[in-house]
């Protein structure tokens, strides 16, 4: 477990460098939104596209996993969303306390340190969690928020769902990456050497970026952002497990892959939407801060478990 916990800490180290700078103001709220800006429209992009470009459909695509995945995720999305209702909570609170249960930080933190501790065969799996994550649970909540100040549902909604899945980044370099695979385009050398040397910006850009983000996070409501962390790092993980074991018996290494994605912190992107739509957001706030310092241990305690204590490197 401690050659585990190692091998994780410099991603940690990354993201604690960050919050120190943005803590001290070295790093203004305006720097890191540029870097964040950099990092996902450029870095990140570049790497997405390559490692997709480099998959075949069937490396990204797997039925029974992507079944494994959305089921366990779900049903933390109704537990979560159950214990709104028990607490009486409107629905536009309900669904972003639901959208911290279960949306991991899989772009900026699983991307680069899966692929590094599980192996460069963690990608495939790793984008699948990460496509559905931001095709499904991410256009639910427009839905849901949007409808209901609306009082109904309307083609404007999914017009608007639609183009923010059309504009997303992340989406569009995993589709395009793809689709050169799938015509089986070589990859120029100019070209592989620009993507690469950009795209390896992405680890310690990212990771930066998150620390600078959560040094104006604030940590109100401590016992929700408890419970939200609990169902995140603990809640996720295990009903994905449970999921990709028993129910739909999934390849072990694929498994493994997606479980850890599903033990990963809440994702700033909850923040964003939060503070968009102005719901809830120091709520969201403290559930990434308290969430990424549990997930320090707790990440390490899960892929110290799934893998038997061996990790890739």
């Amino acid at each position: 477990m401690l050659a585990i916990f190692l091998k994780t800490l410099p991603f940690f180290a990354l993201i604690g460098l960050g919050y120190w700078a943005g803590r001290t103001r070295f790093f203004t709220a305006e720097a890191t939104a540029y870097l964040t800006k950099f990092v996902f429209y450029f870095a990140l992009s570049a790497m997405l596209f390559n490692f997709s470009a480099n998959l075949s459909l069937a490396e990204v695509w797997d039925g029974r996993l992507v079944a494994a995945y959305l089921w366990g995720t779900a049903f933390v999305y109704g537990i979560a969303t159950l214990v709104c209702y028990v607490r009486g909570l409107s629905v536009e609170i309900t669904a972003i306390e639901s959208q911290c249960a279960v949306i991991g930080n899989v772009g900026f933190l699983g991307v680069p340190m899966l692929t590094l501790l599980l192996g460069p065969e963690a990608i495939g799996p790793v984008m699948m969690a990460l496509a559905v994550d931001l095709i499904v649970f991410s256009s639910l909540i427009v839905i849901l928020i949007t409808g209901s100040r609306d009082g109904r549902m309307s083609l404007a909604i999914l017009r608007t769902v639609g183009l923010g899945l059309v504009k997303n980044p992340m989406i569009v370099a995993i589709t395009l990456g793809l689709i050169w695979s799938g015509l089986k385009l070589p990859i120029p050398a100019p070209m592989g050497e620009f993507l690469t040397l950009l795209g390896a910006a992405a680890t310690p850009g990212a990771l930066f970026a998150i620390g600078a983000s959560l040094a104006s996070k604030s940590a109100e409501r401590l016992s929700v952002a408890g419970w939200l962390s609990f169902c995140k790092l603990v809640l996720h993980p295990v009903f994905v497990a449970f999921a990709c074991f028993v129910l739909f018996k999934v390849e072990p290494y694929q498994a493994m892959v997606v479980i850890s994605a599903a033990a990963l912190p809440v994702a700033g992107n909850v923040y964003i939407l939060a503070q968009h739509y102005g719901v809830a957001p120091q709520r969201v706030s403290a559930a990434i801060l308290v969430s990424t310092a549990l997930s320090i241990v707790s990440v390490s305690v899960w892929i110290g478990w799934l893998t038997g204590g061996s990790v890739a490197g």
